[in-house]
């Protein structure tokens, strides 16, 4: 039968049961086998033959043919995971029913009425056809669920069969073991299957059908209570699944050994189309959602590092019951992290290549997905993120990670992976070993938006930092405490920053220290003293390398002193607030000395108009994010229990969020409020006073710097008098031979804010994570135009 006849008689069948005003039985197998049997349909045709308004009138109008489709489909997966697959006709009807559920699951989820449907049993379902005790009979979801998995490891059909025999002996599903037929080496597994096309696109189709089961997250408001659990995730990822191991580390390692490039050849893959990527896209998509696990409210993973023997050990696992987190997070060999790492930076580092080789390799899409993995291991498996600070390999993460950060400033379709960036980078910045990888000299010319400059990856941090501060769009005004605590946590471990980044750092304190910013909002002099911190950590910790910086902070003085002189009287604050007025521009660009920009770059550009984009919820402030730890002597931290509730002003500011909405959980009741920037919700309420202003400048860390500057300037200028000298080599040449030894106050401790999990950001990731998915499947266009809740679809 030609294919536009097989449509035909699809799209019949799809008439027939949305004009049926009768229940169907479930016996009538003529009618059914309509669907899956005779056909041979693709997903994009599944979508094109049974339109949305359909789907929702038979549910409305015949709720009985409706579930018995659903009900019959399943079965038919069931059946054919049972069987084994040895037919192409099998094969065909699974394929099929897998395509009709992707389109009609969604529709199911809307409807909260029918949401428990799928976990009723049907009556009469038992297997054997209704010989079995109907108490023994599983929801329909569990069936489905465990069908799909054993389909993914079906001889033949998602797998290559290790016998090479006829049907007759045709190896019993039952009995393999899953374990030897692993998709790809890597994690656990030493043994590379033959890359097949075919088994490759029907595990992408059942893979696709497993993340739409999944999506019933999608279908409910954001909360705060973020343990409770996807009942499809929670179910997949339990012992009930007998795959599981072999399922996650199949996903795990098709994922971390795909090589977009074509095997290293260049251009290779306009020759070739590459029938892996579909696949590596779905199977990343589905591992980050099976990880979606809030680690705050559970007893962590292990941390301890005390675990040895096998990639995962078979003693009775500690931590959580979803047993996707319970293996990632006892992954604990070296060449299993390297390869992990290796493939994750790749992967990340694709769409730079992009930029110095156009279209030597295929641009990868799923960066976002990839950033979401390597957050999940790294908050999940502690060892790992020792791995990745162990050596400087951490660069090839923080590379793409600041050159998408720089790249998505300006767009406003993307606050999503500005925030997962940051928030990776304030991570890792927690721990004293990235602060010390930062110094390795910066050499990779990957074209960027940025000024031209010579110096380390400290640097590069610092500049695009500055860069987001001073030209990324409004929206991002929330990040700005978070990317000043990752420049604090690391400015104790910076032996020399360039002129460049020294410089923009005096920019964000001139920018920040102006009288209308420190006056127009509650929280913005905790920016004045993050930069503070930064300049005490250096002075007192790096001085030596750091001769750029101690010119640069005697060059721009008078800011400092303004700041000890700041007026704290009515009139004052009154005309300080006047000047905003006449400058809505946030931070002042003029005077940063931007200079060139590095060749073949081109700026960061905004959202095309349209572009869609899905609503975040709101990011706890950083002192829910971060927890106080002191560095004792000996590079050991403790950490510092939270002082008593009222904070101290150059503690921890208050939670200043992700689109200016406090964190109440609570889906935000209107938009617009959520659109304001955080300055301007809280200065409706609040109007500045001088023992407010008070409060706060008697506890500006000066005196470090105001030493400095008492002790040096003096000597400076007396060098220009008697050389006659406006040159400012002479000067460093000063400065990088002085010493400040016994002149400055004691030492400080070094504080730094460490990343710790809590269920506000655990929701966060939720409700990003599916609005990435949302908007990345748009062939088939999966849950376009059903009605999430999760978040909301806007148009830039």
């Amino acid at each position: 039968m030609g294919s536009a006849d097989s449509k035909l008689n699809f799209r019949k069948a799809v008439i027939q049961l949305t004009t049926k005003t009768q229940p169907v039985e479930a016996t009538d197998d003529a009618f059914w086998d309509q669907f899956w049997a005779d056909t041979a349909t693709s997903v994009q045709d599944v979508f094109a033959l049974v339109p949305a308004a359909e789907i929702r009138a038979v549910r409305e109008e015949s709720p009985s043919n409706l579930a018995t489709l659903c009900y019959k489909a399943v079965e038919k997966l069931v059946q054919g995971a049972e069987s084994g697959c040895h037919t192409e006709k099998e094969r065909q009807i699974v394929l099929n029913c897998c395509r009709l559920l992707t389109r009609i699951l969604p529709y199911i989820f809307e409807d909260p009425d029918w949401r428990g449907f799928f976990w009723s049993t049907v009556p009469g379902a038992g297997r054997g056809g209704g010989d079995e005790d109907d108490e023994n009979a599983r929801p329909l979801a569990e069936s489905l669920l465990l069908a799909v998995t054993d389909l993914l490891f079906c001889p033949d059909f998602t797998v290559q069969s290790h016998r090479r025999s006829t049907v007759d002996t045709a190896e019993d599903i039952h009995s393999i073991d899953s374990c030897e037929y692993i998709w790809e080496a890597g994690v656990g597994f030493a043994h590379s299957p033959q890359p097949n096309y075919i088994h490759d696109l029907n595990r992408t189709e059942l893979l696709k059908l497993l993340l739409t089961c999944f999506s019933e997250a999608m279908y409910l408001p954001p909360s705060s209570d973020s343990s409770n659990t996807n009942p499809w995730v929670q179910f997949f990822c339990s012992t009930e699944n007998r795959h599981a191991l072999p399922l996650f580390t199949s996903l795990l390692n098709v994922v971390c050994a795909y090589d977009p490039v074509g095997y290293g050849i260049p251009y290779n893959h306009l020759l070739f189309s590459d029938y892996r990527e579909p696949l590596v896209e779905e199977a990343a998509q589905v591992l980050i959602v099976t990880l979606d696990y809030d680690s705050s409210t559970s007893s962590s993973p292990t941390v301890d590092g005390t675990t040895t023997g096998t990639a995962m050990d078979d003693v009775d696992p500690p931590g959580p019951d979803n047993l996707f987190v319970n293996y990632l997070s006892r992954i604990h060999r070296e060449e299993d992290f390297q390869f992990i790492l290796k493939g994750v930076a790749r992967l990340l580092s694709n769409p730079l290549v992009q930029t110095y080789l156009p279209n030597s390799a295929k641009k990868i899409q799923f960066h976002q997905e990839l950033l979401v993995l390597f957050w999940k291991l790294c908050d999940f498996n502690k060892k790992f993120l020792f791995f990745v600070l162990k050596s400087s390999d951490v660069l090839d993460i923080l590379v793409p990670i600041l050159y998408f950060l720089n790249d998505a400033r300006a767009d406003q379709s993307r606050v999503g992976l500005m925030h997962i960036g940051v928030f990776i980078l304030l991570l890792l910045s927690g721990e004293r070993n990235f602060g010390v990888r930062l110094n390795k000299p910066y050499s990779v010319r990957v074209p960027m938006d940025i000024p031209v400059f010579t110096g380390t990856h400290a640097d590069l941090l610092i500049i695009v930092f500055h860069k987001i501060i001073t030209s990324g769009h409004q929206r991002l005004q929330p990040l700005f405490d978070c990317l000043l605590t990752i420049v604090v946590n690391v400015s104790p471990y910076l032996k020399s920053l360039s002129m460049v980044a020294a410089n923009k750092l005096l920019h964000l304190l001139e920018a920040f220290s102006t009288t209308w910013f420190l006056f127009s909002a509650v929280q913005n002099h905790h920016l004045v003293f993050f930069l503070l911190e930064v300049f005490n950590n250096i002075i007192q910790y790096q001085f030596d390398g750091n001769s750029n910086l101690v010119y640069a902070v005697i060059r721009k003085r008078n800011v400092f002193h303004q700041l000890a002189n700041l007026p704290t009287d009515s009139q004052s604050i009154q005309k300080g607030l006047q000047r905003k007025k006449k400058t809505p521009e946030p931070i002042s660009r003029t005077n940063s000395q931007d200079g060139v920009s590095m060749e073949g770059s081109r700026p960061a550009a905004p959202a095309e108009p349209g572009t869609l984009k899905t609503s975040l919820v709101a990011t706890p402030g950083i002192d829910k994010l971060t927890e106080k730890s002191q560095v004792s002597e000996d590079g050991t931290m403790r950490s510092l229990e939270p002082e008593a509730s009222q904070l101290s002003p150059e503690g921890n500011p208050p939670a200043a969020l992700s689109d200016g909405e406090p964190w109440s959980g609570e889906a935000p009741h209107s938009r617009r409020d959520r659109r304001r920037l955080s300055s301007a919700s809280s200065s409706a309420q609040w109007t500045p006073t001088p023992d407010w202003v008070m409060s706060w400048k008697s506890k500006l860390p000066l005196q470090t710097i105001m030493r400095l500057l008492q002790v040096l300037v003096p000597q400076v200028e007396k060098i220009c008098i008697d050389k006659g000298l406006t040159d400012e080599s002479e000067i460093l040449k000063f400065l990088q031979h002085g010493t400040l030894v016994g002149l400055l106050p004691v030492p400080h401790p070094i504080l730094i804010r460490k990343y710790q999990a809590n269920s506000g950001t655990a929701m966060w990731f939720r409700t990003y994570m599916w609005g990435v998915i949302y908007l990345r499947n748009v062939d088939p266009p999966i849950w376009y135009d059903t009605d999430v809740k999760l978040f909301e679809i806007q148009r830039v």
